[in-house]
């Protein structure tokens, strides 16, 4: 039980601003929540965005699996508001299911570096967490201060799981 968080938590508050260009690129996911899509992944899990010409981005995570193999997921992210890449929409189901809107996921960025070294992600009902980060490791320190802050969100930090770090192939 988290002993931080709020009993009913306010509305998930996002960073007031993401440049889509610095956001771009490949991210280490550093610490999540346990959820059913990455159940199989074991270590090195990462998550790589890029802008596509229509405004939407091309989403391509990848994972280490138990047997050794690496895994990728394709999909595809649009903001909720045009130009507003604070607040996405993503799926990664088949484009011919893009019309059934529980195929879309929300990926809200709750808290950023000012230098784009790490963000934090999360979505309203508070069922998926990510920590992401630039380089495959954060020190503890900082791990600590952004699981403290996602705990004034509705987040509880007790329920994270540490992703072990590979070298990001």
């Amino acid at each position: 039980m988290c002993t931080h968080c709020p009993a009913d938590p306010p509305p998930l508050r996002t960073v007031a601003t993401l440049d889509l260009a610095r956001y771009a690129g490949l991210w280490y996911e550093i610490a999540r929540y346990p959820n059913w899509f990455e159940a199989g992944c074991v270590a090195d899990i990462t998550a790589h965005y890029r802008k596509l010409d229509d405004g939407t981005i091309e989403v391509l995570n990848a994972c280490q699996q138990k047997n050794g193999k690496r895994t990728l997921a394709r999909g595809v992210a649009k903001p909720v508001v045009a130009g507003d890449y604070t607040r996405l929409k993503v799926r990664f189901a088949p484009a011919v299911l893009s019309l059934l809107p529980f195929v879309w996921g929300d990926y809200q960025v709750i808290d950023l570096a000012p230098d784009y070294a790490w963000a934090v992600i999360g979505e309203p009902s508070r069922q998926y967490f990510w920590i992401l980060a630039r380089e495959p490791r954060l020190p503890e320190d900082k791990l600590g201060e952004l699981l403290g802050r996602a705990a004034e969100q509705g987040y509880d930090p007790a329920k994270v799981l540490r992703v072990p770090a590979g070298d990001g192939r």
